[in-house]
């Protein structure tokens, strides 16, 4: 073989390769334009029903619409949402199993001795759907007509007065943990199997006052059985708007925005978190889709992944405080 032969096998060979690379990234960038091209899976630690149930159905049959491709529900309710999680990270990184994580989850980290997750290693953040607030209520017989009114009584007979929440650990129940210490006085926190049972105690006389979701109270504030006394954010809420928050109740720094979000398991391609990013972004600013979530006490809003990611590290942070500062034992 000639030199002259030798050189032109080389050209026909580099050739070759180059439009075998090119063949590999044409599949590979079809692949990811075509995400997704099979049912996806949305994975709940909560029971169906609830809230973030109703919340995350809602937005999951928009994506199915924009993404052309079914989004599922799959509810694995259990303490620390460990069951969910493990569903969730033992899974492909390929976006086709995604997770539903809350300002719960944030919780959990320090609420349990040994959670068998690391929320902020093992998922991959892709957006908040929603934050919402918590009520303060009382019963509609009260003589307490404002928060003021309630704090004033709490320091006049230290641990007098009863406030029920749902199971210690809960972020209701924590909320409450924190408007004692943040507002300077003392009463007794009854922790309740469920909201039901706390709305009985209060109907009943049993409690002073209930910490919970305005989507839970919203029957009975709205027939009348109920009194709203503060909303817990830092702002009056879009859903609430005539409910004073905490802070305008004389209780500085007083801030509870609970939440949910979307995540996917650690090592998702970034091209997959983009996409289910963009689709959120779009349906969760429409007017459709807002309207609905406000009606169950949710502020639709979409983040970027890194935005979501801090929010979970900064909440992990708070609520570890106020276990702590509660001497709640860990689970």
């Amino acid at each position: 073989m000639t030199f002259v032969d030798r050189a032109v096998r080389r050209i026909f060979f580099a050739i070759a390769l180059s439009g075998l690379a090119l063949t590999a990234s044409h599949h590979q960038a079809r692949a990811q334009t075509h995400y997704p091209d099979k049912a996806v899976r949305i994975v709940l630690p909560f029971a169906a029903g609830g809230v973030a149930d109703t919340t995350v159905r809602i937005i999951a049959e928009k994506l199915g619409d924009k993404l052309r491709q079914r989004f599922y529900i799959e509810n694995q309710p259990g303490a620390g949402g460990i069951a969910a999680a493990r569903t969730v990270i033992s899974s492909a990184p390929d976006g086709y199993t995604l997770a539903l994580l809350s300002n719960g989850t944030a919780i959990s980290v320090s609420l349990f001795g040994k959670l068998p997750f690391d929320p902020l290693r093992d998922f991959e953040p892709i957006s908040s759907l929603g934050f919402f607030d918590f009520i303060f209520a009382t019963g509609a017989a009260s003589e307490f007509k404002t928060l003021g009114d309630f704090i004033a009584a709490a320091r006049a007979k230290p641990g007098a007065l009863n406030v029920g929440t749902i199971n210690i650990g809960s972020t209701q129940n924590l909320s409450a943990e924190l408007f004692k210490t943040a507002a300077g006085i003392d009463f007794t926190i009854v922790p309740y199997r469920g909201t039901p049972e706390v709305e009985v105690a209060l109907l009943q006389g049993n409690i002073a006052l209930m910490i919970d979701s305005y989507s839970s109270m919203k029957g009975n504030l709205a027939d009348g059985k109920f009194r709203a006394l503060a909303s817990s954010g830092p702002a009056r809420s879009a859903s609430t708007p005539d409910i004073a928050t905490v802070h305008e109740s004389g209780v500085a720094d007083y801030d509870v925005v609970s939440w949910n979000a979307l995540f996917a398991p650690a090592g998702t391609p970034p091209e997959i978190v983009k996409t289910l990013n963009g689709a959120l972004q779009d349906i969760l600013a429409d007017a459709d889709v807002k309207k609905r979530l406000i009606e169950l006490g949710i502020e639709a809003k979409a983040s970027t992944p890194q935005e979501i990611s801090a929010r979970l590290k900064s909440d992990i942070d708070k609520w570890r405080k106020v276990i702590e500062k509660a001497g709640i034992p860990k689970q």
